[in-house]
């Protein structure tokens, strides 16, 4: 009687799947990050305090994050105006420029890198013309930006553009024959909906940016204490046989990163759960 009372899922293989799922993301996710902590445990406090308070290693943190949490607000807002168009609007061309925003999914990170620092250093086709008026971009925590803003673009359309694709044209021709003007109707009616997608790709592009070191190495110019990111000092460390400061860096990295998104997580849950009950 125990076995008929009990309630069958609907879909099969509930138990393997879930252990696999289960011993695949700790094989991934979970024993590499296990591994920084046990590897920075043997440090010491006194030491790992001083590594990860040394000035050149808090300013590189201030780069990283900084510049990736600009890239992120920027793709935010440009974004979200490439996925608008490129979903509710018909033009010649609309395929090719699709497809590229794909792009630098596709290409090397280091080619990336390398094709801005030539456009935008102080002799490249741009550079140049913004040298007289007293722009400098290459070399520069805006070259940084740039570089980030130029990798994170996808993950902020392609996150969006399924949600707008999804939103009820009628809503919004309700809302105007109730005498919205289009102003009010994208504020109160749209915008609720699309803002937890929007969080998603900002925290996306915001994550890529963090961890990215092909596409700034080359526009950075690795200055420290001016343009140098975290990455990059932790490949320094690296070469230089300091494993313990490496994966001090990196620890402190990842508790800021897993904050940061743990923070956009319960924002994205409040809006969902508000636009639900309103």
């Amino acid at each position: 009687m125990a076995r008929l009372a009990r309630k069958r899922s609907i879909i099969p293989g509930f138990g393997i799947s879930m252990g696999f799922t289960i011993l695949y993301l700790s094989l991934i996710v979970l024993v590499p990050i296990s591994a920084i902590f046990i590897k920075t445990s043997g440090m010491g406090w006194e030491k790992f305090w001083v590594t990860v308070t040394d000035p050149r290693v808090i300013a590189a943190y201030k780069i990283s994050f900084g510049t990736a949490f600009g890239a992120a607000l920027v793709n935010s807002i440009f974004g979200f105006i490439v996925a608008w168009v490129l979903v509710r609007y018909t033009f010649p061309g609309k395929k090719l420029i699709d497809a590229m925003v794909d792009l630098p999914f596709a290409l090397p990170t280091a080619v990336a890198g390398i094709a801005l620092t030539t456009i935008y250093s102080q002799n490249g086709w741009v550079g140049k013309l913004l040298e007289p008026l007293g722009f400098k971009v290459a070399f520069t925590p805006l070259g940084i930006m740039l570089a980030l803003t130029f990798i994170g673009l996808p993950f902020v359309v392609r996150t969006l553009q399924p949600v707008i694709e999804e939103l009820e044209k009628e809503v919004e021709e309700a809302a105007v024959s109730l005498g919205a003007n289009r102003w009010r109707t994208f504020r109160r009616v749209l915008f609720p909906q699309l803002l937890p997608a929007l969080l998603t790709g900002f925290a996306l592009a915001f994550a890529r940016g963090v961890g990215e070191y092909g596409s700034v190495v080359f526009i950075s110019g690795n200055m420290p204490m001016k343009t140098e990111i975290a990455p990059l000092l932790i490949m320094t460390k690296l070469e230089q046989y300091d494993y313990l400061g490496a994966t001090a860096i990196a620890m402190v990295m990842l508790i800021i990163s897993f904050i940061l998104l743990l923070i956009i997580n319960f924002l994205q849950w409040r809006t969902n759960r508000h636009a639900v009950t309103v």
